[in-house]
């Protein structure tokens, strides 16, 4: 698709190059809530592995793209219970759009050149800092993007980082591409992103990112559920990456990983015997190759504890728990 009969604005290219970024929407207002309330958190530390190699990746097997990520609860909740949520973790599913509405920080919608005549849409939030930021990339999970993946951008940018949320979709929608896709649409969407394409979308929006002028020259990537596959896979085509998060995504598979540069942290609910049947095997291997794999399982929780923490003590603890070593990594590998 081209950018002008698609976006309905102009693209900038993967070096920054070339048109203005395309605003979708004014600047979020200045103004915010400050919540009073935290939630505990009670973790079980898993384990970790080293890893290490170059080839480059044949194609692996999607394991996620049949994955219903829409029946992990996700429901609105009361101000009242948004207010007891934690606001140094990322906003659950029911509190994102009022985390997004309450936030100080400048974000827009921007469209991103990929090649020669497609782009994609992304979600661009800016840390408020006098200095220069590195940038994390959050991959959506198996239903595309929507305001929760929005609202973790949101939140990277309140830990330090430009956040940049890209629709990996985008080239398979129609419509509002600013608009949540509902479940159907997204995981129409989401099977057709073959991981060539979804690597090719992921070089160009870390290009993007890297050459704004308030981003320094690296960048990690965290991703969940179908995009928690996506940010590890990205970690053995990318050769640049600084640091990947893969919260209870499947791994490439051992060729894959021996490609991989960056360290990888992975993020698992004790819940998910599907994905967690893949983390011996992975911490074998990576340790074998002797690259960087760590990991961490959170008893009690679920596939999808990050968003879905509405209801769920155990989720919530998870998320509590989970997102404070995210940004720890990230800035160990990225700097603060």
């Amino acid at each position: 698709m081209t950018p002008d009969r698609r976006m309905g604005g102009s693209a900038l290219d993967a070096s920054g190059a070339g048109a203005l970024s395309y605003v979708a929407n004014t600047p979020l207002t200045e103004s915010a809530m400050r919540f009073l309330f935290g939630v505990a958190a009670a973790v079980t530390i898993a384990g970790s592995g080293y890893a290490a190699g170059r080839t480059h990746p044949p194609a692996p097997v999607d394991e996620h793209a049949g994955h219903d990520m829409s029946t992990m609860p996700s429901v609105a909740v009361s101000t009242d219970a948004a207010q007891v949520q934690a606001q140094d973790i990322p906003a659950s599913g029911g509190t994102a759009a009022a985390r997004i509405g309450a936030s100080p920080r400048h974000a827009e919608w921007v469209a991103i050149k990929v090649g020669a005549t497609d782009s994609v849409m992304a979600w661009v939030v800016y840390p408020e800092r006098k200095d220069k930021a590195a940038v994390v990339i959050a991959i959506h999970e198996n239903t595309g993007i929507n305001t929760w993946t929005r609202a973790v951008a949101d939140q990277l940018a309140a830990d330090g980082f430009i956040g940049i949320a890209p629709d990996l979709t985008t080239m398979f929608r129609t419509g509002d591409l600013k608009a949540d896709p509902t479940s159907d649409q997204g995981r129409a969407a989401i099977g057709q992103v073959t991981p060539e394409i979804g690597n090719r979308i992921l070089d160009a929006v870390a290009q993007y990112g890297m050459s704004l002028p308030a981003a320094q020259k690296k960048y990690g990537i965290v991703g969940f559920c179908w995009g928690g596959g996506r940010s590890f896979l990205h970690a053995a085509t990318a050769p640049g990456l600084t640091a990947s998060v893969v919260y209870y995504g499947s791994p490439p598979n051992a060729e894959q990983m021996a490609a991989i540069k960056a360290p990888v942290l992975g993020l698992y609910g004790g819940n998910d015997a599907r994905i967690n049947a893949t983390i011996p095997a992975t911490d074998s291997t990576m340790k074998k190759l002797g690259k960087a794999y760590d990991y961490q399982i959170f008893d009690g929780a679920g596939h999808g504890f990050l968003r879905a923490q509405d209801g769920n003590a155990a989720n919530a603890a998870a998320a509590a728990a989970a997102w404070p070593r995210t940004i720890a990594f990230f800035r160990a590998k990225l700097g603060k």
